[in-house]
């Protein structure tokens, strides 16, 4: 291995293009540099975002070879291994609007995120002059959401923003609802759970590529089922995640397994059945896929799965 091959995706507001550049190999080198590089000594006009140098700042996301990293933390030895080829494709994040080459525009973003109420809505226990005594584990609950950098990996990978119609907020917001959440300072859970499912809580396709690529770890599909958990407890149970989910948790406690030509009924309902399930639910019957004659039976050891579930609302009460 001699040199590099970059692949650089340029924007001019108009038109995109792929342009390539080459560098020299040399050991231990992050994306970070070979994009400072490239600057400094090949193209003074190619446009990117850094800062901090040491993953706290959140601002040298990009594209590498269709997945997200943060180019200050990322070794080139690394992405050599991983995609074993030292010829790698530089893209701005996905997701989000793109200014200039490989910088993005975060405005919408901020906006969108204004409607989980991202700020502290003190409690009554507490005060601004004396402000508010936490416990370690009441600290702890915070503590991972907090590490969030907001650099937009977990947006840039997210598979439901890639088809949705931009109402579905973006993992990182849903991180910022759990994290005042769980705040024991904070004393507004509805402007938190209510903005979250009347924006797309329940339409998390739970792939799991924001956790994967997230650069602090930060646990994104747990947190988004804990406020699915927490709306239902709240009261939010009238809308087709809540009533799909409870589909399941009825029909494996009654038989251990689901009744799936039920299934779209107790979720939508009779009428939105009939009127735009059943042409879907014919072609499958013709295609051997579903059986409308099966009904399914208990399970054996019936009684041990509805022990867990015992079990469970033991330890919730």
């Amino acid at each position: 291995m001699d040199k590099f091959i970059f692949h650089i995706q340029r924007f001019d507001g108009e038109k995109k293009w792929l342009q390539r550049y080459e560098l020299p190999y040399e050991p231990g080198k992050t994306v970070l540099w070979a994009l400072t590089t490239i600057k400094d000594d090949l193209d003074p006009t190619l446009n990117f975002t850094s800062a901090c140098r040491h993953a706290i700042c959140g601002s040298c996301g990009i594209k590498v070879n269709g997945h997200s990293f943060l180019s200050c933390k990322t070794s080139l030895d690394e992405l050599v291994a991983r995609f074993k080829t030292t010829a790698l494709t530089f893209e701005p994040m996905g997701n989000f609007d793109v200014v200039r080459d490989l910088v993005i525009d975060w405005k919408p973003k901020m906006e969108k995120m204004k409607k989980v109420n991202p700020w502290l809505s003190p409690a009554s226990h507490g005060s601004k002059s004396d402000g508010f005594i936490q416990s370690k584990e009441e600290a702890d609950a915070i503590a991972k959401p907090t590490d969030c950098i907001l650099c937009g990996a977990c947006a840039s990978e997210c598979n439901q923003l890639d088809v949705n119609d931009g109402s579905y907020l973006d993992p990182f917001i849903f991180n910022k609802a759990y994290r005042f959440l769980v705040d024991s300072r904070d004393n507004a859970p509805d402007a938190r759970l209510k903005p979250v499912v009347e924006n797309g809580l329940w339409k998390c396709l739970h792939c799991n590529e924001c956790v994967t690529q997230c650069p602090k770890g930060i646990p994104l599909t747990d947190q988004i089922a804990y406020l699915r958990q927490r709306s239902m407890e709240n009261g939010e149970r009238n809308n087709q995640g809540a009533r799909h989910a409870y589909a399941f948790h009825d029909d494996v406690r009654s038989k251990g397994r689901l009744n799936e030509m039920m299934l779209p009924v107790k979720t939508d309902g009779v009428v939105k059945t009939v009127t735009k399930k059943i042409p879907f639910a014919y072609r499958m019957i013709a295609k051997g896929k579903i059986n409308p004659f099966h009904f399914p039976k208990k399970i054996d050891g019936i009684e041990g799965v509805r022990k867990i579930y015992s079990e469970n609302e033991k330890e919730r009460v």
